[in-house]
C-alpha cells in the first residue's frame, strides 16, 4: 500500500457554542491541512497522484476557509465549526476535487495547534 501526504496552512477564525467553555468565544487558530491518497498499486510515472495535483487541490479546499470566520459559512451555519467538523468539510471537498483524477483522499487531518488535531477518514473506511 502506497500513501501520499501533503499539507498546507491556513488561518480562520471560530467559536463553538455548545461546549461549555473559552471556546465558545471568538478564537482563531493558524491551522494546518493534511490530505491523504492511499493505492496499492502505482499509475503513470509509478505514481499514485502527482504530488503538485494533490497539494493544489487540497490548497484550493483551503482557501475557500482561509481568513473566514467559519461559523459564517454556509456549511458552518449549522453544524460546529468543530476540528473535527473541519476534517470532514476538507475531506468532503477534496474528494470532490480528486474524481477527475481517479483517487479520493484516504484520510484529512485538521491541526488547530501542533499539538491538537482531528481526523476524518470517510465513510467507506
Amino acid at each position: 500500500m502506497y500513501e501520499l501526504m501533503v499539507n498546507s496552512r491556513f488561518s480562520a477564525a471560530h467559536n463553538l457554542r455548545n461546549c461549555g467553555g473559552k471556546c465558545e468565544g471568538l478564537h482563531g487558530h493558524n491551522w494546518r491541512g493534511e490530505g491523504f491518497v492511499r493505492a496499492e498499486a502505482l499509475g503513470r510515472g509509478g505514481m499514485v497522484l502527482d504530488f503538485r495535483i494533490l497539494r493544489e487541490e487540497t490548497e484550493k479546499v483551503l482557501e475557500a476557509l482561509d481568513h473566514h470566520y467559519l461559523n459564517e459559512l454556509p456549511h458552518f451555519q449549522k453544524e460546529e465549526p468543530s476540528s473535527e467538523n473541519i476534517a470532514r468539510y476538507i475531506y468532503e471537498a477534496l474528494e470532490e476535487r480528486l474524481l477527475p483524477y481517479g483517487q479520493k483522499p484516504h484520510r484529512v487531518t485538521a491541526w488547530e495547534s501542533e499539538g491538537a488535531c482531528a481526523s476524518y477518514l470517510g465513510a467507506e473506511q
